[in-house]
C-alpha cells in the first residue's frame, strides 16, 4: 500500500515541486495551501493531489485539516513542513505583527502540524518528518531577524524531535535551500539577481525547486531510516557549514 505524504505550502513554488515529486515516487500525497484559492484549484488540476486549505499557524486547523486528509487518504505517514512566509524589514522598526506572524507561520506551524501525526507515526513504529529550513536560518539576513529565528529554530526542533523518535522509527530531518527559482525570486530586479545574488553562488546560477524535492523524496524513503537529525543544504556552495 503506497504511503501516505501531505506537503503544507505544497500548491505552490518549492512545495508544488516537492508534492509532484512525491507522487511520481508513488506517495499518496495531499497539499495543504493558505490562501491562493486559484493557484490551488489549478495546481490541483493539474497534478490530480488532492488540495486542502487551513492556517498552519493555528494548532486547532492543523488538526482539523490532518483528519480531513487522514480520513481520506489514511494515516500520514510523511510530513513535509514547508508553508513559510516573509514580513521583511530592520529589526529597529519592526512591528510586534511582522514578528509574530512569521514566527508562528514558519516555527509554530512546526509544532501545530507534527503533534498530531507524530503519535500516530510511533505507534506504526514509522515515519518521515522533514522541515524545510533556510539558509538564512543558518547564516542570518539583514531584514529577516524574523524570519533567520523562525528557520534556526527550525533545526533546532529538527535535531530535539529526531532524539526523541529515533528508537520510534520516525526520522526528523530539515533541508535549508538557498536561492531557489521561485516565483519570490524571479520578482526580483534582473540587475540586482545579476550583480548582487548570482555572485556569491559558486555554482553562479539559482537552485531549482526540482533539485529539494528530490532531497526530500530520498530523506522520505523507508531507505533512509538510518538518517535523522540532519540538515542537508542545498544553496550551491553559497554557505558551507
Amino acid at each position: 500500500m503506497a504511503r501516505v505524504a501531505l506537503v503544507t505550502g505544497g500548491t505552490r513554488g518549492i512545495g508544488a515541486a516537492i508534492s509532484k515529486a512525491l507522487k511520481a515516487a508513488g506517495y499518496k500525497v495531499a497539499a495543504s495551501y493558505a490562501g491562493n484559492d486559484a493557484a490551488a484549484e489549478k495546481f490541483k488540476s493539474e497534478t490530480g493531489i488532492p488540495v486542502y486549505k487551513w492556517d498552519v499557524s493555528s494548532f486547532d486547523a492543523c488538526a482539523d485539516g490532518v483528519k480531513k486528509v487522514e480520513a481520506d487518504l489514511g494515516p500520514i505517514d510523511v510530513l513535509v513542513n514547508n508553508a513559510g512566509i516573509t514580513k521583511d524589514g530592520a529589526f529597529h522598526k519592526m512591528t510586534l505583527e511582522q514578528w509574530n506572524a512569521v514566527i508562528n507561520t514558519n516555527l509554530g506551524s512546526l509544532f501545530n502540524m507534527t503533534r498530531p501525526v507524530i503519535e500516530g507515526m510511533r505507534a506504526r513504529k514509522f515515519g518521515r518528518i522533514i522541515n524545510i529550513s533556510s539558509i538564512n536560518g543558518q547564516k542570518g539576513q539583514f531584514g529577516q531577524v524574523n524570519y533567520s529565528a523562525a528557520k534556526a529554530g527550525d533545526i533546532g526542533f529538527t535535531k530535539a524531535l529526531a532524539l526523541e523518535n529515533a528508537k520510534a522509527g520516525v526520522t526528523v530531518n530539515a533541508i535549508c535551500p538557498g536561492y531557489i527559482n521561485t516565483e519570490m525570486v524571479q520578482a526580483v530586479p534582473k540587475e540586482v539577481l545579476e550583480k548582487s545574488i548570482l555572485p556569491l553562488i559558486p555554482v553562479n546560477r539559482l537552485g531549482e525547486p526540482e533539485e529539494i524535492a528530490r532531497a526530500v523524496v530520498f530523506l522520505a524513503a523507508d531507505e533512509a531510516s538510518g538518517i535523522t537529525g540532519s540538515t542537508m543544504t542545498i544553496n550551491g556552495g553559497q554557505y558551507m557549514v
